[in-house]
């Protein structure tokens, strides 16, 4: 590994050798994000007629897993094989960087819009509209797209080879991207979490025949936020942690910070997988889905995702 002052370089070797943990992760992300997208999207847009912020939201976050589902055999063979930037590769990166933050973002705006309906009832009616979810949700798109594509063409310059990050030097993007990308989103999720979960105990004391409804609810919520916080935030640190070190100029601690890098990109891409627990305690809450299942599902139900 060479390195100066302000320098430091990642041989390709350091790279190659992840390979084995990312078969190891993606292909069981593969073989169960692909089905439980694709029974979500049919749910969602063939089943459930009524359009609904929900269904907004949901839609919107299953375009997004799909998006990664489509990249992960491309960066397995990029991983594996060196393949230089060309107009493939900068495909393939755009549409991979655009999944982690556009997730985040739709659940930061399912949290919001949560809260709203929870706290806020009779406000709720003027504030929350499909139409202003779908609005929403396509101002996201356009600017993680134009992001990506920007972020992607900007590296493009600077790297030789595709998937392959050599010249370690400490980008300020990288705190921008962490902090603003993911630090504020969490905070907001986990205030309108809390809030939302303080509003249904309250309910509980008030109305102790819907006790059991609002347990469910409060669970619902609850894993939501656990899923959300464990997925990403192991790799927006590992983001931090980078920066210091680039910063610092401390080579001798990149593969180490490199391989944490590694492994909790992995663990957030396993969030492909996991919504599809959020799919389903939101497609709970239609008529149409329960229907499919009338001799499992409950005919109570809380609009909370």
């Amino acid at each position: 590994m060479f390195s100066d002052r302000n320098f430091c370089f990642l041989p390709l070797k350091a790279e190659i050798r992840h390979m084995c943990s990312f078969l190891l992760v993606y292909i069981p992300v593969l073989a169960l994000g692909i089905p439980l997208n694709a029974i979500a999207f049919w749910v969602f847009c063939c089943k459930i007629k009524r359009w609904t912020e929900t269904k907004v939201y949901m839609i919107n976050l299953i375009v997004a897993d799909t998006f990664l589902l489509f990249t992960l055999p491309f960066l397995l063979y990029f991983t594996e094989y060196i393949h230089p930037i060309d107009w493939l590769c900068l495909t393939i990166q755009s549409i991979y960087f655009i999944n982690m933050p556009m997730s985040i973002f739709v659940i930061t705006l399912i949290a919001i819009d949560r809260y709203i309906a929870i706290k806020f009832p009779l406000k709720a009616k003027i504030l929350r509209s499909p139409l202003k979810s779908a609005s929403a949700c396509g101002f996201l798109w356009i600017a993680m797209i134009t992001y990506s594509i920007s972020y992607c063409t900007h590296r493009s310059n600077k790297e030789v080879f595709c998937f392959r990050k050599q010249s370690l030097l400490p980008k300020y993007s990288s705190l921008f991207y962490s902090i603003c990308g993911y630090f504020i989103p969490l905070g907001i999720v986990m205030f309108c979490s809390v809030q939302v979960i303080r509003c249904l105990k309250k309910k509980m004391a008030t109305c102790p025949h819907e006790t059991k409804l609002f347990q469910k609810a409060v669970q619902i919520v609850s894993v939501n936020l656990c899923v959300f916080a464990i997925c990403f935030s192991p790799f927006h640190i590992a983001v931090l942690l980078r920066f210091a070190v680039e910063a610092a100029g401390a080579c001798s601690l990149m593969p180490g910070v490199i391989t944490y890098i590694k492994v909790s990109a992995c663990l957030a891409n396993c969030n492909c997988c996991l919504d599809a627990f959020c799919y389903y305690f939101a497609a709970k809450e239609f008529p149409e889905f329960s229907s499919m299942f009338p001799k499992h599902m409950d005919k109570k139900g809380l609009m909370l995702t």
